[in-house]
């Protein structure tokens, strides 16, 4: 095996996928809890007994597509990231397939 041609995953490459990805989950996190505390707030407003769970799904069911519009920047840099350390993951694989089949 000649090691100084393999290639290798960059630990800056895993490190921005992993960033990027925590960063728009805590994002979506964050507005799954405040629709959720604004459902509620508003459901208290008006005299009406909601439970939190109610409010919970009504605010999962929201925020999921308003994330993907307010957060689109966020996903999609998510996305080119995880994309690229998956195409540097896939590029090392294949070469230890290859290496493994001069065997």
């Amino acid at each position: 095996m000649n090691e100084e041609t393999s290639p290798q995953v960059d630990a800056q490459a895993k490190s921005r996928a992993t960033k990027a990805v925590a960063i728009y989950g805590l994002y979506r996190l964050l507005l799954f809890i405040g629709l959720t505390v604004v459902i509620q707030g508003f459901a208290m407003l008006i005299g009406a007994p909601v439970p939190v769970i109610m409010s919970a799904l009504l605010a999962l069911i929201v925020a999921f597509p308003l994330s993907m519009l307010v957060f689109k920047r966020r996903r999609i840099e998510a996305n080119e990231a995880v994309a690229e350390l998956k195409r540097q993951r896939d590029q090392r694989k294949d070469w230890i397939q290859s290496e493994l089949a001069e065997r």
